[in-house]
């Protein structure tokens, strides 16, 4: 789907210099948007490969403006709203990663919900045509039903990351409640490919594959994980984009509230695929096997994903369908042009 009749809207995409944001951005202004990204720089992981996305931003339009922003910073995030003046504003930036929640709990309270409520307060002061935040597949927590619905409870968070992920699904229905901002909720499942986050499990498989040291594979491998390529995520994001819920539209299974012009969407394609399954695809892209240290789960994870992809198709006509082999693939080409061989 091609936003090529969208010529000069402006969007703000917070995150822009993370592995999504990166992409999203790119593919707005391959459509002809003003883009302007807010980013922080965390030290979370190596800067540098964020700097790096910013600049290829940069280099590839002069439409794409880049703020060096934390959200908690809300003088600073006004003056950027001020000057990016979005029609459309898309909130990709959190503190992610399960497991870092464990040992830094503080850094998702700062940026996840404080840093949300200062995006939320610019939101309601400019109220663009449409607000667009990032969630995680993780607020389904302990919920047993597979696949996972967005009309199911997601009561039962199992990490604080995902609490507060659903902490701000909660904030924006409020804000879209009294102030009718028209407002989408994408729940990601477990998002790879190239220019991904060293932190997540692709990336540190083929580093230490490449270097020929032993992969921790946790679950002891048996957990299924319901990956959404890159290119498949963004397709998802910019076909909402031009759907903002109403609450005179309402479909079948719908997740559109009933008090608000708010709705949660899965982006995910339904088809889970086994850990040991994915490092079997690593090892015959790499052609080298795998040194495997199969290890218990770790406190805040689930044995499964799995997204019902039904309300992202009825929207948009679209699902996430890029096979794993195709997208590590990318990656790996990725990996291998950017940091060779021996990283």
């Amino acid at each position: 789907m091609s936003l090529s009749n969208s010529s000069q809207r402006r969007a703000l995409v917070t995150g822009g210099a993370g592995f999504i944001g990166f992409h999203v951005a790119k593919r707005l202004l391959a459509d002809d948007w003003i883009v302007a990204s807010v980013d922080g720089m965390t030290p979370y992981y190596d800067p540098r490969l964020k700097q790096r996305r910013h600049a290829i931003l940069k280099d590839r339009s002069n439409r794409f403006s880049a703020h060096e922003i934390m959200l908690e910073d809300s003088g600073s995030l006004a003056r950027a709203f001020e000057e990016a003046r979005p029609d459309v504003v898309i909130h990709l930036a959190a503190q992610a990663g399960v497991r870092y929640s464990l040992e830094n709990p503080r850094a998702y309270i700062d940026a996840n919900i404080v840093g949300t409520f200062n995006v939320m307060e610019l939101v309601r002061e400019r109220k663009p045509q449409h607000f667009l935040l990032a969630s995680t597949s993780s607020v389904y927590g302990a919920n047993p039903v597979m696949p996972f619905a967005e009309t199911d409870r997601a009561d039962h968070p199992l990490t604080l990351y995902a609490a507060t992920k659903k902490a701000t699904e909660a904030m924006t229905h409020s804000y879209a409640h009294l102030w009718n901002l028209p407002t989408t909720v994408f729940r990601f499942f477990t998002v790879y490919g190239p220019w991904g986050r060293p932190d997540m499990a692709l990336f540190k498989f083929v580093k230490a594959i490449l270097a020929g040291e032993p992969i921790d594979v946790y679950g002891e491998g048996r957990m299924q994980r319901d990956f959404t390529y890159i290119d498949d995520l963004v397709e998802g994001i910019v076909r909402l984009v031009d759907t903002p819920p109403s609450l005179d539209k309402r479909l079948a299974r719908d997740s559109l509230s009933p008090a608000a012009p708010h709705r949660v969407v899965n982006i995910g394609g339904g088809q889970p695929v086994e850990l040991m399954a994915f490092i079997r695809v690593i090892e015959d892209t790499l052609g080298k096997k795998a040194v495997l240290n199969l290890m218990p789960m770790q406190p805040g994870d689930v044995r499964a994903t799995e997204a019902d992809a039904a309300l992202m198709q009825a929207l948009t006509g679209f699902k996430p369908a890029i096979p794993v082999e195709q997208g590590v693939k990318a990656f790996v080409d990725w990996y291998l042009s950017y940091y060779g061989r021996q990283s």
